[in-house]
């Protein structure tokens, strides 16, 4: 029995027994929460279901909670329930029908977790979005492994997920690596406002390669194109080995070279939402909850940054994305209130448009932050943490943890092949199991089938523990899509492998010696698969490998 349909048994013996005694059942929410207790003194499980409705009912908590603790304990599924406190029900679950969870979880295999609360909804995820005047830097090393597990994640619940790259290709930062480019080209230091870096002069070379006349014309637009082409033709690359592709590369400069900008900054100045003040035009985005009015027409007449935003959630919306979530770094918090006025001002819904802010990323070595970069002078690269740890362990590392707090990365730690290491004690869980069941199929004990085992037989305590952890997989799924925190599935697959290691010390699954497998075996090497199967499938949802030998 898993905690979900736990909670709908708990409401439907709450409208029971209201109804039979006269009593309004309208009190029983849609949605029944039933916990783990951190105490399993307490039970396997436990609700506050009377404490919430009673006073609505008219009845006192400990009554109703008396009321629907009798009315649970008459199903066979239930074993025990225990009124506690105020008004609490503690919750033991028979046997067999605790086991049916990994029955659930190898009937459904890479499905189990899998959820439709997202069916319908279109989704444009934006993340990463770099400049393509560089190396990705730990901050988009960041937003490329959190983007990809939450639009895995989200994708998990149904949704249909777009992931899009946002290329900042027009504005002044393409002229400052133009002239970086050609100074490199020249042999001359890079200028003062430019970039430096191996890769810079890596870049202007391979340009004269392919455009061996491109210095002899002072032929700017040729370093412009060709070697703005080929840094991001790196970071694309870049991405790829890291596991995280997108479905749109979205230019920024085909905005503007489209008219979309001009078109979108006419719709709002006809609708009264852009005026004229001081010469620049400005979005009156503080009737929209801004806390001031943005210049999006400088007085100039060059548009600001915002300008090209505009137009650009103007054409994810009129691609038919009905949520429109961004992954910006940390010193981005201003554009929530803009882009949502955006939208506002375009008469959309501001809920149409998400935005979460990551914050910085460190690295640490023997206890000293690292700073410098082997390719790109002071920006550390995700090449560099890569190199560094690999790009299983620099993924985790980024997801494990929520983004709105800083991370500091310890090198030493994260190379660990030890239990320290968070990924190896997780990716060693799965890798453990995968050499059990080998060792079954070896001994001739062939993995039972979905329906044979006789589940009531996992009574132990540590057996109970791993079978409740298992059961909790889709919730936890379920949270990470609905809140946007992909580090919960990382948080539980940490908690799920600890009930494993805890369950192999306690719990001998194989028989040695002259001992026979008997229906004992059958039963655990069905759990043993089952908690594979969740690992396979929490580690999926990570974008990291789940190895089956390390």
């Amino acid at each position: 029995m898993t905690p979900a349909v736990l909670a709908d048994l708990v409401r439907s013996a709450a409208v029971r027994v209201l109804g039979d005694r006269g009593l309004d059942t309208g009190v029983v929410p849609a949605l029944v929460t039933v916990e783990r207790p951190r105490n399993p003194e307490h039970g396997d499980y436990a609700t506050n279901l009377a404490l919430q409705v009673a006073k609505r009912a008219g009845v006192t908590p400990r009554d109703l909670a008396g009321w629907l603790a009798g009315a649970l304990a008459e199903d066979t599924g239930v074993d025990s329930a225990e009124v506690a406190g105020p008004g609490f029900i503690n919750l033991r679950l028979a046997a067999a029908a605790q086991g049916a969870v990994v029955t659930q979880i190898r009937a459904a295999g890479a499905a189990y977790g899998r959820g439709d609360a997202l069916a319908g909804r279109r989704i444009n995820l934006e993340f990463v979005s770099a400049n393509p005047t560089g190396p990705i830097h730990l901050g988009g090393t960041r937003w490329a492994a959190v983007g990809d597990a939450l639009g895995r994640v989200l994708s998990a619940q149904g949704g249909e997920v777009t992931r899009e790259y946002y290329f900042n290709d027009a504005g002044s930062q393409i002229d400052r690596f133009t002239r970086s480019l050609i100074a490199a080209a020249k042999g001359e230091p890079a200028p003062e406002d430019g970039y430096a870096g191996a890769y810079v002069a890596d870049i202007a070379a391979e340009v004269l390669r392919r455009e061996p006349g491109a210095l002899g014309r002072s032929d700017a637009e040729t370093f412009r194109r060709v070697g703005v082409g080929l840094m991001f033709e790196q970071i694309k690359r870049s991405l790829h080995e890291f596991g995280t592709d997108f479905d749109v590369y979205f230019h920024e400069d085909s905005l503007h070279a489209s008219g979309a900008v001009d078109k979108a900054l006419a719709e709002l100045k006809a609708s009264g939402n852009l005026y004229l003040a001081d010469g620049a035009w400005w979005l009156r985005s503080t009737e929209y909850g801004d806390d001031k009015d943005r210049v999006v027409i400088k007085s100039d007449g060059q548009p600001a940054y915002i300008a090209g935003d505009i137009a650009y959630f103007q054409d994810k919306r009129r691609r038919g994305f009905d949520l429109c979530v961004y992954l910006l770094g940390a010193d981005h918090h201003g554009y929530i209130a803009r882009l949502k006025a955006a939208a506002a001002a375009f008469g959309d819904d501001p809920g149409t448009v998400e935005v979460l802010i990551g914050q910085m990323v460190n690295l640490v070595s023997d206890g000293k932050p690292v700073r410098m970069s082997k390719r790109a002078g002071t920006v550390i690269t995700m090449e560099d943490l890569v190199e560094a740890i690999g790009v299983d362990a620099a993924r985790y590392a980024m997801i494990r943890s929520t983004v709105d707090s800083t991370v500091d990365i310890d090198l030493a730690l994260w190379s660990k092949r030890s239990n320290d290491n968070p990924v190896f004690y997780v990716q060693y869980a799965h890798a453990r199991l995968s050499s059990l069941l080998r060792n079954a199929a070896d001994l001739g004990i062939p993995l039972p089938e979905k329906e044979t085992p006789d589940l009531a037989l996992l009574v132990h305590p540590r057996e109970g523990d791993l079978i409740r952890t298992l059961g909790e997989f889709p919730r936890v799924v379920a949270a990470a899509a609905d809140l946007r925190e992909p580090h919960r599935v990382a948080r539980y697959l940490e908690e799920l492998a600890g009930a494993y290691h805890k369950f192999y010390d306690a719990c001998r699954v194989l028989p040695q010696g002259d001992e026979q497998a008997g229906p004992l075996t059958t039963a655990r090497l069905a759990l043993c698969d089952a908690a594979r199967q969740v690992l396979a499938n929490g580690l999926g949802l990570l974008g990291i490998t789940a190895p089956e030998r390390m």
